[in-house]
């Protein structure tokens, strides 16, 4: 059996929605640089739903594979539906990562909740402060 699905591959040969917006409305970064994964989201939001995504993530097939999938999963969607995006999801849908990979997707799922969190603090939103992580405990949020 091969290590990476080949939709982990074709997400990290050909990934999705690389890049910057300009202006975002809400962005999240997050990783750690002592194992080299640092993920960067930006949204555009238009009433309440993501109308564009883009990233940047500097780290190995299975990070930049994991944003890929990530933006696809939440661009056009409601807040609230990228918000519940969970990294086991991103996982399943690039047809599964080895288990000592398995911290990409949740740096993928880190990051949009971060750029949500980021969104609703930009434009006063009120929200749920149990729905994002505690970054200072999170050992993923520390970009050092």
């Amino acid at each position: 059996m091969a290590l990476y699905s080949e939709k982990v591959m074709d997400h990290f040969r050909n990934p999705r929605n690389v890049g910057v917006i300009e202006n975002a409305d809400g962005v999240g970064e997050v990783g750690n640089a002592k194992c080299g994964d640092i993920m960067k989201i930006y949204l555009k939001i238009d009433n309440d739903t993501v109308s564009d995504v883009k990233f940047e993530t500097f780290g190995c097939g299975s990070a930049i594979a994991s944003s890929s999938m990530a933006t696809e999963m939440i661009k056009g969607k409601p807040l609230s539906e990228a918000l519940a995006l969970s990294n086991k999801a991103v996982a399943e849908a690039l047809d599964g990562l080895p288990a000592y990979k398995m911290h990409c997707s949740v740096l993928a799922e880190e990051a949009i909740k971060a750029a949500v969190k980021d969104y609703y603090d930009k434009h006063g939103k009120e929200y749920d402060k149990s729905l994002f992580p505690d970054c200072e405990s999170c050992a993923h949020c520390s970009i050092e």
